[in-house]
């Protein structure tokens, strides 16, 4: 008589009945085209009772890796199917296999999940397709599980009764597709779909979040309406939108939140999941819809978390039509459904703003990025967890640096989010360089191995002739010098690794010490602390200024990740604010030449603002330059950002004369909706978004048109501007400094005679009629209008001297040649430069096309001579018998002239 497939799966008990109907739910979900022996193993293992589950835990195997290998095993499926075609083989060949063994071998009148494994593990075909789907299988003797099973499965909850048998219709018949997709007891679409956030929240399994209390107390409000009680959170990336609904799990797991809330479960949606694989049309929206009833009906409330909710808008068919958002609108009105989205602002905008049904529905709840102090609280909170999984201690300036550098240093990111990042590298590179050799020693390694790999190839080239072997010495040198050095480092660091090892265990042991209750402990407490003051003083006495290990995570640390990440110097990361801003008026000194009393406005009016007696809602500063051009008033920019923002990548120059239109005014701070270009930002507003601590040059304002004026009146007042999208921006970090040319006339006639030239209060009433003309009285009132100064003759020849220094900067760097230059060439420049119409521009434009090229040619002669890099050199520059401008090479002493 022919088995029958009715008579196989008749066989298995009501457990492995159940979980065939669940794995086929599973690869239909999928979209597999067979249901394979993984969709079955993954829904027995899933049900917390199984044999199955009994004999993993008898031999200690590993569960974790086990399930990862059904979750990659379901990956490499193949999937996009719309419909299942049939069981595959080895599902009918596992059952007819357990059904030999449990009848024939253990007088069983069903087939339990412990037959089904032992039938897998002794069929040769079965047994291959069961170790692909995971290594963990083979450490299971086979003898001992068939010898000892009844011993082993002793308290599993499997029945031994046939699944028709355990059911009303008598006949248990081929497993169907209506059944749950995951075991566990919980039903499909949910199981499938979601993540439990209050069972993490339980477990211990989510971070601590705090600093959110007032938003997740507005989130509970909403959440208790009757209708639209669902809370929309919207900021930027990295913000902290998902840590809030964290903290809400948190408060439901502690029970700090109102009696209604106190068994909810707060479930993740996963969009992305629920759309995969669902090729055909009406797939998608099905899932979903089994999600959405699943949670209404649900016995225990449930509050969907649904991240990135602007993905819904469009998904599963065209937006505003059959797709996901639309399906959800219904249960959002009537209240059934509790939704808690999260998006950000832009992207709120673009999609769901655009839809007024879909918007009311929610409750927007801004959640906005925290002040450097809350950030710092935030961070403060996570330490614990951060300490225990690198193995480090952290220093509390370690959690101030990471704050402050971050928001100072990293524009394009928001906190908390850039500075928990900072953190979390600046442990790593801790814990990382007590185990592994740092990159100063295998730079020196590497540098020895390179020089024998050249060595080598230049001896074969002396044996043939090619070479006369004069480098060879030179590269001994160098070879010798590495490996010293090399060793010298392995020394130290090995001895640090030693001592930084020794602090850290001290620490414990003196932790513990403090925190035991024995007075008798108290004389442990201070000879450890002794034990640790000798440790630091040796590990400090070892490593000098340069560590090549830390025993904590320090400010030192966080400064070297930014620089590492931002490519700025670590001194100038770690350079004192207050110190830069005393400094001010020498560094600008030293590079804007003759105007000593501009330089003295804008100094004294920063350093004012940054003692925190100027008004803290508006920028730093807001000067306009007046003068004529090419007399410092861009090198004044340039000046400030490299002083006290960090570096001239940190200047933001907008020239505007290119906004001598009123339409240009969306192109600074973005288009509105509706328009070209909404969604990309203004140049102004994106480019301060990015970078909030930075230099704001705006160029030849006088051409730009009156509405662009206006623009920038709220920003002079509150230190904000509102973009196209909505977004407040903020100026306060900056200094703004305006250019101009008005009224240069007036300066340069007023000020050709030194004897009669007006004192700057003279100076600013003459200007103000002129500048009447062009700006609004309400513009001039809100900046600072420092008047620029026509160059004296010997500001001319200082300028001159600058360029020429910076010249032989970079041959001394480059070529290691000293350049020297004449007080006649010098007087010779100035004087062939008029500097009426373009200030100093002629000057240096005078140097770059006729001194340079000069120079330039003189050290490529000597480059072909090959005598570059091998001795160092010497140039003077000066002026011939006919005013013809020569070079001399190596003179023994620079000519007079």
């Amino acid at each position: 008589m022919a088995i029958t497939r009715t008579n196989l799966f008749g066989k298995l008990n009501p457990s492995l009945f159940k979980s065939v109907e669940s794995a086929t739910t599973l690869c239909k979900l999928r979209g597999n085209p067979y249901v394979e022996l993984v969709h079955w193993l993954n829904q027995i293992y899933q049900q917390q009772d199984s044999d199955i589950r009994h004999i993993i835990r008898h031999f200690e195997l590993d569960a974790e890796r086990l399930e990862r290998d059904f979750a990659q095993a379901l990956t490499r499926l193949p999937a996009g199917a719309s419909a299942i075609s049939d069981f595959s083989y080895h599902i009918e060949l596992a059952i007819e296999r357990s059904w030999v063994f449990a009848s024939l071998e253990c007088h069983q009148s069903c087939i339990r999940s412990g037959h089904l494994l032992i039938a897998l593990l002794t069929t040769m075909e079965l047994r291959r397709a069961l170790f692909a789907i995971s290594p963990v299988f083979e450490k299971i003797p086979l003898e001992h599980l068939s010898k000892d099973l009844g011993y082993i499965i002793r308290d599993s909850g499997e029945q031994d009764a046939l699944a028709g048998e355990a059911t009303l219709s008598g006949d248990a018949g081929v497993p169907g597709e209506a059944s749950m997709a995951m075991g566990g007891g919980q039903s499909g679409g949910l199981a499938q779909y979601t993540t439990d956030l209050t069972a993490l929240a339980r477990e211990g399994k989510i971070d601590p979040v705090l600093g959110r209390d007032k938003e997740i107390n507005t989130m509970v409000d909403i959440l208790l309406r009757r209708r639209q009680n669902n809370p929309l959170l919207t900021g930027e990336a990295g913000v902290g939108k998902t840590a809030v609904v964290e903290g809400l799990a948190l408060a439901i797991a502690a029970g700090e939140v109102p009696p209604s809330l106190k068994s909810v479960r707060l479930l993740t949606l996963d969009v992305v999941a629920l759309s995969a694989g669902a090729s055909m049309k009406g797939e998608f929206e099905a899932r979903l819809k089994a999600v959405l009833e699943e949670a209404v009906g649900s016995a225990e409330p449930v509050i969907l978390f649904i991240d990135e909710v602007h993905t819904l808008v469009g998904a599963g068919g065209n937006a505003g039509t059959g797709d996901a958002a639309n399906l959800m609108k219904p249960m959002l009105a009537r209240g059934q459904l509790r939704t808690i989205g999260a998006t950000t602002w832009s992207e709120f905008k673009r999609h769901i703003e655009k839809d007024p049904a879909l918007t009311r529905r929610f409750q927007v709840l801004q959640v906005e990025e925290p002040s450097e102090e809350l950030a710092i609280a935030m961070l403060r909170g996570l330490l614990p967890v951060l300490e225990k999984h690198h193995g480090v201690w952290i220093m509390d300036e370690a959690i101030r640096a990471a704050v402050r550098l971050s928001h100072r240093y990293i524009p394009a990111r928001q906190l908390p989010d850039k500075a928990i990042s900072l953190l979390d590298t600046a442990c790593a590179r801790v814990a990382v360089a007590q185990h592994t050799p740092p990159s100063e020693l295998m730079a020196h390694k590497f540098g020895s191995r390179s020089a024998q790999a050249e060595l080598s190839l230049l001896e074969k080239a002396v044996r043939f002739g090619k070479e006369d072997g004069r480098r060879a010495e030179a590269i001994e040198e160098a070879i010798a010098g590495h490996t010293e050095e090399a060793e010298r480092l392995e020394q130290r660091w090995t001895r640090e690794c030693a001592l930084v090892a020794d602090i850290m265990e001290t620490r414990s042991q003196l932790l513990a010490a403090e925190q035991a209750a024995e007075k008798a402990e108290a004389g442990q407490a201070a000879d450890l602390q002794a034990r640790l003051n000798e440790l630091e003083a040796d590990l400090s006495a070892v490593r000098g200024e340069l560590p090549l290990v830390q025993a904590e995570v320090n400010a030192a640390v966080v400064a070297a990740i930014v620089a590492s990440w931002t490519g700025i110097p670590v001194g100038q990361v770690l350079k004192d604010d207050v110190s830069a801003v005393m400094e001010l008026p020498q560094r600008l000194a030293e590079r804007v030449i003759g105007q000593q009393h501009a330089l003295t406005c804008l100094s004294q009016s920063i350093q004012t603002a940054r003692a925190g007696l100027a008004d803290p809602q508006k920028p730093f500063g807001v000067f306009m330059l007046v003068g004529p051009s090419g007399v410092g008033k861009t090198e004044t920019a340039l000046a400030i950002a490299s002083q006290l923002y960090g570096g001239e990548q940190n200047l933001i120059t907008i020239n505007m004369s290119e906004y001598q239109e009123a339409h240009t005014v969306s192109s600074l701070k973005g288009a509105p909706p509706g328009y070209v270009g909404y969604g990309e930002g203004g140049v102004l507003t994106e480019a301060v978004r990015r970078k909030p601590y930075s230099v704001i040059l705006l160029d030849e304002i006088e051409k730009a048109h009156p509405d662009v004026h206006e623009l920038f009146f709220q920003v002079f007042d509150k230190g904000a501007m509102e973009d196209g999208e909505g977004r407040q921006i903020d100026f306060r970090n900056t200094i703004i400094l305006l250019t101009s040319n008005t009224g240069s006339d007036i300066i340069s006639s007023v000020c050709a005679d030194p004897q009669t030239m007006p004192d700057e209060e003279g100076l600013l009433t003459l200007l103000q009629p002129a500048l009447l003309k062009v700006f609004p009285a309400a513009f001039l009132g809100r900046v600072t209008v420092v008047p620029y100064l026509p160059l004296a003759s010997d500001s001319l020849q200082n300028i001159v001297k600058i360029h020429l220094q910076r010249i032989a900067d970079r041959a001394k760097a480059n070529y290691d040649i000293t350049l020297s230059f004449s007080d006649a060439l010098i007087q010779h420049v100035v004087e062939r430069c008029p500097v009426a119409e373009t200030g100093a521009r002629m000057l240096i434009r005078f140097i770059e096309k006729n001194i340079l090229p000069k120079i330039g040619n003189a050290v490529l002669k000597r480059t072909a001579a090959g005598r570059v890099q091998q001795q160092a050199g010497a140039m003077h520059i000066g002026l011939t018998d006919n005013n013809d401008i020569e070079i001399m090479m190596q003179p023994e002493e620079p000519p007079s002239k």
